[in-house]
């Protein structure tokens, strides 16, 4: 997981336009949730209805998630920009089940890697969305977003953030994170919650920089 800034291209860099930055993406959230304080539920965000919300969420489902294009500095001496592809994968394949035996390693030394089966269970759950990132085309990381419903509401994990070696400090994390926070706030989340070791510090600041605060709480695991 990079937890390097994200990069800018330096004068001269290759850049491409971005038809859905996740800058966009949060300052439309954010005003959604300013308008909405200011009284403005009926029309905006999930109020009472009207042509106001469908045309946002008509603009908010075009521009976040399913074709999110972001290019990224790559570190200084590289060649070019990362250009990254950030999707929801919709179906296991070969190429998919061979990423993440590349990936999973990575992550965990004591987890095999998931076989096409369990990869088909995540993939067509509702309650989970599997992010892949793509650099110009080959796998380079993935995300699941794990939801579900309790009686206080929609609750939304991040789990298994894992970029492959290669790809460090890229902002393929961070781009695999705001991919997942939109897609939460879109299925009505009331937060998103994740862990990460304090060894990991690079990591732990890439979260902070995202928004992420510590949740003083006592943390249980039973093994089974």
């Amino acid at each position: 997981m990079p937890g390097e800034p994200d990069g800018v291209p330096s004068p001269g860099a290759e850049t491409e336009r971005i038809p859905a930055s996740p800058t966009r993406i949060r300052n439309a959230i954010t005003t959604r949730r300013r308008l909405r304080r200011r009284g403005f539920g009926a029309t905006v965000g999930r109020g009472a209805g009207g042509a106001g919300r469908r045309c946002l969420r008509r603009w908010l489902r075009r521009s976040r998630l399913w074709a999110m294009h972001a290019t990224v500095a790559a570190r200084p001496g590289s060649v070019k920009p990362v250009s990254l592809e950030i999707r929801p994968a919709d179906r296991v394949d070969d190429e998919l089940v061979a990423a993440f035996a590349e990936l999973i390693p990575q992550l965990s030394s004591s987890s095999p890697p998931p076989s096409a089966e369990q990869l088909a269970a995540i993939v067509d759950a509702d309650d989970s969305v599997l992010f892949i990132a793509r650099d110009d085309g080959l796998i380079v990381g993935s995300l699941t977003l794990a939801l579900y419903r309790i009686p206080t509401g929609t609750k939304a994990w991040i789990e298994d953030v894992v970029v492959a070696d290669s790809m460090r400090g890229r902002g393929v994390g961070a781009a695999l994170s705001r991919a997942a926070l939109a897609e939460a706030e879109q299925r009505g989340a009331k937060n998103v919650s994740l862990t990460s070791r304090p060894s990991r510090e690079a990591a732990n600041r890439l979260y902070q920089r995202l928004g992420f605060e510590p949740y003083e709480t006592n943390l249980y695991r039973y093994t089974i």
